[in-house]
């Protein structure tokens, strides 16, 4: 990490306050969040993971992990969006940090300015990184055509670039896994088919691809379809689930802060007190901040692992999908209980806390999804499941 960070030097009161004035019309709306994305890059925020050399600010993925957290904090949407470009800056910082410099051309992208888009997620496919249902067919040249559709596209309206996987079957060696980054063209088709009930800034809208092609030099990996040790492998899934849990993590802080101020304004007819004066209400909003305590803490814990290459060995990938499964079911039980404090008047979708409990709601989509997640800490303390 640098010698000093001061997280308001990327994020600003200011550039905070006005995402936040924003957050709820993007929302009642249902549109992408353009205002946002253009002050943010605007701030250089689209470039923090990029290493200094390249143009951006170096940051670890533990800075990255507080930045999100903070955005989240304002707009939900608006950082699970950016999330997702982060992702493939984070996952080149990652393999660089590692003496692998596969991906130094997202990052000098990400230097100029381009947005990254994450093409992986396909509908029913529970393997994720591991297999895929998009073909992709070799060229002579060392390309590969993609064809398929990718689900959660978030960033769909704006992305430059797209980073996906697919398959290729003609390997006489096996199938092979094929990641690799596309640009826009007439071989991909945006559907504007994103009308959720959360989350809706994100705009992740089902992208279809046509035969697009990845050039040679834009196929970063080919690796042996089923699970992977692969260091792209562990890269995309670290810096993922670090992410994901931020931004829920970020969710979870606001919730809690609402509840305190509904629980000071509100006042009981039977007292005539303030609710932060009723004994069951300060039970609860007790409740709320010792389960959210408990979150900063393992996020900062864990990113500076990935960021010190700390071997955690064959138990990384348990720790990650706790990780993330952790700070998206308090996310949202602290959110339930806000709503409760928050009384009826949170149960309007006018209500910052009503977009809040809907929003929550996406964290059990993201993977590792809680069966998931289960599978992977069981597997990790008991053993694999015997045949």
């Amino acid at each position: 990490m640098s010698a000093r960070f001061d997280p308001a030097d990327h994020l600003s009161d200011e550039l905070l306050a006005r995402i936040r004035s924003r957050a709820a019309a993007v929302d009642a709306e249902n549109v992408f969040p353009q205002a946002d994305l253009d002050e943010l890059r605007e701030a250089g925020y689209l470039r923090i993971l990029v290493s200094v050399e390249r143009g951006g600010a170096g940051l670890s993925l533990a800075q990255a992990s507080e930045l999100q957290q903070r955005l989240a904090h304002a707009a939900p949407a608006t950082a699970l969006a950016v999330n997702m470009h982060l992702v493939w800056t984070g996952v080149a910082k990652v393999l660089r940090d590692r003496g692998i410099d596969d991906l130094a051309f997202v990052e000098e992208q990400a230097a100029d300015g381009a947005v990254f888009a994450f093409g992986i997620s396909e509908a029913g496919n529970d393997l994720v990184l591991f297999g895929s249902d998009t073909a992709a067919a070799p060229g002579p040249d060392g390309s590969y055509a993609f064809t398929g559709t990718k689900i959660f596209t978030s960033l769909a309206p704006v992305w430059t670039w797209l980073g996906l996987h697919g398959l290729d079957t003609t390997s006489p060696d096996g199938p092979k896994l094929v990641f690799a980054f596309v640009d826009r063209d007439e071989r991909v088709v945006t559907r504007d088919d994103w009308d959720t009930l959360g989350m809706r800034g994100t705009q992740s809208r089902t992208t279809e691809l046509h035969g697009v092609v990845a050039p040679a030099e834009r196929v970063v990996r080919t690796m042996p379809a089923g699970p992977s040790a692969d260091p792209l492998a562990f890269a995309i899934f670290a810096v993922f689930e670090v992410l994901l849990a931020s931004v829920y993590t970020g969710i979870a802080r606001r919730a809690l802060e609402l509840a305190i101020e509904s629980a000071h304004r509100r006042r009981s007819k039977r007292t005539g007190l303030p609710y932060s004066q009723d004994p069951d209400i300060r039970w609860r909003v007790a409740e709320m901040a010792l389960a959210y305590d408990a979150l900063p803490p393992q996020l900062t814990a864990i990113a500076s692992d990935v960021d010190g290459r700390v071997d955690h060995g064959a138990r990384w990938f348990s720790l990650l999908s706790g990780l993330k499964h952790r700070a998206t079911t308090t996310a949202r039980t602290i959110v339930d209980e806000a709503m409760l404090v928050g009384g009826g008047s949170s149960y309007f979708s006018r209500s910052e806390l009503s977009r809040l409990y809907r929003d929550v709601l996406a964290g059990a989509f993201h993977p590792s999804d809680p069966e998931s997640a289960h599978s992977t800490v069981a597997s990790a303390w008991l053993g694999p499941m015997e045949a």
